[in-house]
């Protein structure tokens, strides 16, 4: 069982969107992190055949998805962005419909609808009608509704969005629950969504891939580029205006204690920590511009 990406572009008149992305995905958790517009949905739109790339492939074991048609959508299960429902189906109805919709015999759509309301915790609201639902009923519906047809491969594009934090916590457990011999690729633009659920991940920023592995070989690679210390608001600021400023809190005295990454320790006081997945994010994705450090102000431009 292979998912692979050959160089898949997708473009938007003079907009690239996707570039050039390559992966393989075998049975496993994946997690794409980026930020918002950094071309996930749509990457994720070409994996399910909703769009089509400009240029590239998408493979199943080998053969591209737009000449496997039907027989491709039958081992698929997504999850949109913006997962559409009727609102005065019941949860029960609305499962059954997509049952039906999917080809299921009707007595088996009936008890697979049952088992998976049960399994996503809707079981007691199941012919309550969706409308009245809060965002997390509505997204374990979502996830329900997504493998009714028992898919190989399941895609889920930003998921917990608008969810709370203990909603969150149990759309991940959700996830690993399902996560048995399938490929799964989750969206996301929250680190913890994917920190603890992921076998691997990848990273894209503005349409590529910027790097993929572990969560532990990615976070390795800023290992000694962490910091933390304690110094004066001013100083803080001072230091934000040069490197990565992750975290900031401010202790009961007043001062700064400020989590950052930087080559070298930036402050005397400051000493290394381990990274986390966050600290990569943030290191990756930080789009302000640093300063020169005041030691190279003070030397002023070179002239050669």
């Amino acid at each position: 069982m292979e998912l692979k990406l050959d160089r898949l572009t997708k473009q938007f008149g003079a907009a690239i969107a996707v570039d050039r992305v390559s992966a393989a995905f075998s049975p496993g958790v994946y997690g794409l992190l980026g930020a918002n517009g950094a071309g996930k949905t749509t990457l994720m739109s070409m994996i399910c055949d909703v769009l089509k790339p400009t240029s590239g492939s998408v493979l199943w074991n080998g053969s591209p998805i737009d000449r496997l048609g039907a027989s491709y959508r039958g081992v698929l299960g997504y999850l949109p962005q913006d997962f559409g429902y009727y609102p005065d189906f019941t949860a029960l109805d609305f499962m059954l419909y997509l049952s039906a919709l999917k080809g299921l015999d009707r007595r088996a759509a009936r008890r697979r609808s049952r088992e998976l309301l049960d399994l996503v915790g809707l079981a007691d609201v199941a012919r309550r009608k969706i409308r009245t639902f809060s965002g997390g009923m509505k997204q374990r519906l979502g996830i329900a509704q997504a493998v009714i047809n028992d898919p190989q491969v399941l895609v889920l594009d930003e998921p917990t969005a608008g969810l709370d934090p203990k909603e969150r916590v149990r759309f991940r457990n959700l996830i690993s629950s399902l996560a048995q011999d399938k490929i799964v690729i989750l969206s996301t633009h929250i680190v913890s969504d994917v920190e603890y659920i992921a076998d691997e991940i990848l990273v894209m920023r503005d349409g590529a891939i910027l790097t993929t592995g572990t969560v532990e070989q990615i976070v390795s690679g800023l290992r000694g580029q962490v910091w933390e210390c304690s110094v004066s608001p001013r100083e803080a600021d001072a230091m934000a205006s040069r490197v990565d400023v992750g975290n900031l809190h401010y202790d009961r005295s007043g001062n700064a204690v400020v989590r950052l990454v930087a080559d070298a320790p930036p402050h005397p006081q400051a000493h290394p920590v381990e990274p986390t997945l966050e600290d990569v994010y943030l290191h990756l994705f930080n789009e302000q511009p640093k300063q020169p450090n005041d030691a190279a102000e003070a030397r002023g431009p070179h002239h050669g």
